[in-house]
C-alpha cells in the first residue's frame, strides 16, 4: 500500500473515522481514500444529505485495523515523544514522518558527518530533490529540532560516508541497500530477523569495515536496476570477494514496476553501444543478465523502493 500517498491529516481523519465512526475533515482531495476507500471499496461513504460528514460503513474498522492502525500509532507515538506539533494543521507526507523516525534513529552518525541542507535533502529525503527542504520550512525545523541544531553547515565535510545499519536481536541474514528507503520502514525486517545496512554510492567503503562475525550470515544486495546501481553491486561484490565471501543479487520477480530511464530525479543511463551497458557479465546470473537486457532494449529501470524485499528474499532462498 505504498501508493497511498497519505499525509498526517489523512491519518488523523481515519483514526477519527475509526474512533467516532464520523469525521468532518476534508480528505477526498486523496485520491486512495476517494477512488479506493470509497468507490471500490464502499468501506467510508458521505452523510445521507450532508456531504460535510463522512460515515464509517460496515468493513471499515476490519479494514483500519490491517493496513492503518498500527502505522498510526506508530507515528503518532513518535510524534509526541520528539515533542513535534502533532495536530492535522502539519501537512507531513508518511515518507516525511518515515524519514523523521530514520533521522532520529541514526541521529549520532548523521550529527557527526553533517552535511549541508542540500546535500542532506538529496540523500536522506531520496527521491524528493535537493531543495525538499528548503520548500518544506515546517519539515526543515523538525529535522533541526531531532538532531538538535541550529542549522546545517554551508559546505559538506571532505569526507562524507554515513554508515547506517538496522539492527535486530538475532540476525538470520544481512541485506546492504543501495538506497535507504527500506530503512526508513525496518519493522518488516527485524520482524524476519532481517539486519538492513545502507552502502549506496560512495558509502561502499564501509564494507572494508564490516564486522567479521556478520560474514557467517548470507549477504544480499537490494538496489536500483539500472546503470548506477548494478555497476555498484559489482564493485560490492569484488570487495566481498578478497573477504572469501559471496554476495546474493536479489532479483525482481516482476516487471510491472519498470520505469522510463527519464524519470524525475533519475539519472542513471544505459550504454546502448557496449554489451550489457559495460557491467560485468560474469557478476550476473543468466535470470539476471535476461533482465538487463530487457531493460535496456526498453530503455527502463527498477527502483529498489518499489521491490517487495520480504517477497524476494523468500523466492531467492
Amino acid at each position: 500500500m505504498s501508493n497511498r500517498k497519505l499525509t498526517w491529516r489523512h491519518l488523523k481523519a481515519l483514526h477519527q473515522l475509526y474512533v467516532s465512526k464520523r469525521t468532518e475533515a476534508k480528505i477526498t482531495d486523496n485520491a486512495y481514500i476517494e477512488n479506493v476507500l470509497m468507490v471500490q471499496k464502499k468501506i467510508i461513504k458521505y452523510k445521507a444529505g450532508n456531504i460535510k460528514i463522512l460515515e464509517a460503513n460496515p468493513g471499515f474498522t476490519a479494514f483500519y485495523q490491517q493496513y492503518f492502525e498500527a502505522d498510526y500509532l506508530r507515528y503518532e507515538t513518535f510524534l509526541r515523544e520528539q515533542n513535534l506539533e502533532s495536530d492535522a494543521r502539519r501537512r507531513y507526507t508518511e515518507d516525511d514522518i518515515q524519514t523523521l523516525m530514520f533521522i532520529a534513529g541514526q541521529k549520532e552518525e548523521l550529527v557527526q558527518n553533517l552535511s549541508t541542507l542540500r546535500t542532506f535533502s538529496s540523500e536522506i529525503f531520496k527521491g524528493q530533490g535537493s531543495k525538499y527542504l528548503e520548500k518544506k520550512p515546517g519539515l526543515k525545523d523538525a529535522v533541526c529540532k531531532i538532531l538538535g541544531i541550529a542549522d546545517f553547515p554551508e559546505k559538506d565535510p571532505k569526507t562524507l560516508q554515513w554508515r547506517f545499519v538496522v539492527d535486530t536481536l538475532n540476525p538470520q541474514i544481512v541485506v546492504l541497500c543501495e538506497n535507504i528507503a527500506h530503512l526508513k520502514n525496518p519493522w518488516n525486517a527485524r520482524e524476519h530477523n532481517i539486519e538492513l545496512w545502507y552502502v549506496g554510492g560512495n558509502n561502499i567503503g564501509i564494507i572494508d569495515f564490516i564486522d567479521p562475525g556478520k560474514l557467517r550470515l548470507p549477504i544480499y544486495y537490494c538496489c536500483d536496476w539500472d546503470f548506477d546501481g548494478l555497476s555498484i553491486y559489482s564493485r560490492i561484490k569484488e570487495k566481498m570477494k578478497y573477504k572469501q565471501h559471496d554476495l546474493n543479487l536479489l532479483i525482481p520477480n516482476t516487471y510491472e514496476v519498470s520505469l522510463p530511464i527519464d524519470s524525475p530525479h533519475h539519472s542513471s543511463r544505459w550504454d546502448f553501444n557496449k554489451r550489457l551497458s559495460g557491467l560485468k557479465q560474469e557478476d550476473f546470473s543468466n535470470e539476471a543478465i535476461d533482465l538487463i537486457e530487457r531493460l535496456i532494449q526498453d530503455n527502463k529501470w527498477i527502483e529498489e523502493e518499489s521491490l517487495d524485499l520480504l517477497g524476494l528474499l523468500r523466492i531467492t532462498n
